[in-house]
């Protein structure tokens, strides 16, 4: 899903939340479950209805806090790495976790 500037939000079971991403695979989901927790968030995990058992398992990532937004906390640098770092937007979308504040890279 990546960043998309929207906020979503709606509930899960009888929990209002913002949706983090939808339709993740569980590397995906193991991996923004960690980040968000290590960042102080409640992360709440929902199985996606598979439409055969052939089909692989996706998951919706939400958090309880109704004011995140995604793309807002990764380009302000508010989410810290597991070491400290900002996250940027490579690292959110598991692309290199180079924490390297540059999104233009110079170099050819």
């Amino acid at each position: 899903m990546g960043l998309d500037g929207k906020h979503s939000f709606g509930s899960i079971g009888e929990t209002r939340v913002t949706f983090v991403e939808k339709n993740t695979d569980e590397n995906r989901k193991d991996f923004l479950k960690k980040l968000l927790e290590h960042n102080g968030f409640e992360v709440i995990i929902e199985e996606e209805k598979r439409k055969t058992e052939e089909d692989p398992q996706l998951y919706t990532v939400a958090v309880t806090d109704m004011v995140f937004n995604p793309t807002i906390w990764v380009f302000e640098r508010k989410l810290k790495t597991f070491d400290g770092h900002k996250v940027t937007q490579d690292y959110w979308n598991q692309v290199s976790e180079n924490t390297n504040p540059h999104y233009w890279n110079y170099a050819n």
